[in-house]
């Protein structure tokens, strides 16, 4: 693909079939890392990221609550939702490499946020596959579409989008996921565990990566990290950070207690 890194980031945001948007954020990801794109460019994404029919869209507050009972089918609304967050965080971080570049950002961001993307399709692709061996697939139960209010919350501003969406919305993966582990495991299904496993691993890292830029471009600003981060989530996030909380998980994705603990509940 003859791209820059932007145009290359809009091409994945304009695919609305959910394999192959996998398959191309995983293809410009091993072109960005193989030098075969190799500038920043420029770009205009959408507001919204193309979009399958299904799933059919509801607000939160009307999606069915998971739980994981003797048969596959709680399972199967498990990881249909995961896979629902997953394929939004594929569109996320190709929205934050192309929405972003008049910031003058290093090249390290870059690299960054295209490892995110591609870990993200990653994730993505593992669900789907393991949703098939449950005999079922993505688009056949209903989801919410939070994670991209956040984005459209924060599109005006970088540092909010940071704050918001890996500080909160995937730390809070890193609060869940080891208590989802357990409970798929204690159901018979270790498949579905060891996927959720590597999803887990690879999130701390991309919650480091929202925690090193979100400082890196505070103090940029003249502003204090961790006072400038509570405002922007007090701001921009409804509701409050849900306890209980992995304190182990967030602290080894670099994210202080005392940053957070203001803003539980």
């Amino acid at each position: 693909m003859q791209f820059a890194l932007a145009g290359a980031a809009l091409a994945v945001l304009d695919v609305p079939e959910p394999e192959r948007k996998a398959r191309r954020s995983r293809a410009i990801a091993s072109d960005w890392r193989g030098l075969r794109i190799h500038e920043i460019g420029s770009a205009a994404p959408p507001d919204r990221p193309a979009r399958p029919e299904k799933p059919v869209l509801l607000p939160a507050t009307q999606v069915k609550k998971r739980k994981i009972g003797p048969g596959p089918s709680g399972r199967i609304a498990l990881l249909h939702a995961l896979a629902h967050i997953e394929l939004n965080a594929v569109d996320l971080a190709w929205d934050i490499v192309a929405r972003f570049t008049h910031e003058g950002l290093p090249h390290d961001f870059y690299d960054d946020w295209v490892r995110v993307a591609d870990e993200e399709a990653k994730h993505f692709t593992l669900l789907a596959e393991r949703l098939a061996g449950l005999g079922a697939a993505y688009g056949e139960l209903p989801a919410h579409d939070g994670l991209w209010e956040a984005a459209v919350e924060t599109k005006h501003d970088l540092l909010a989008r940071l704050a918001v969406v890996p500080l909160v919305l995937e730390a809070r993966g890193l609060d869940v996921t080891p208590a989802m582990i357990g409970r798929l495991r204690e159901a018979g299904d270790p498949d579905s565990a060891a996927v959720l496993q590597v999803i887990y691993e690879e999130e701390i890292g991309h919650v480091a990566i929202g925690r090193r830029w979100f400082q890196w471009l505070a103090e940029r600003r003249g502003l204090e990290p961790a006072p400038t981060w509570q405002e922007l989530v007090r701001r921009h996030f409804r509701g409050r950070i849900k306890r209980p909380l992995n304190e182990p998980g967030r602290a080894k994705a670099g994210l202080p207690a005392d940053w957070y603990a203001p803003l539980t509940d």
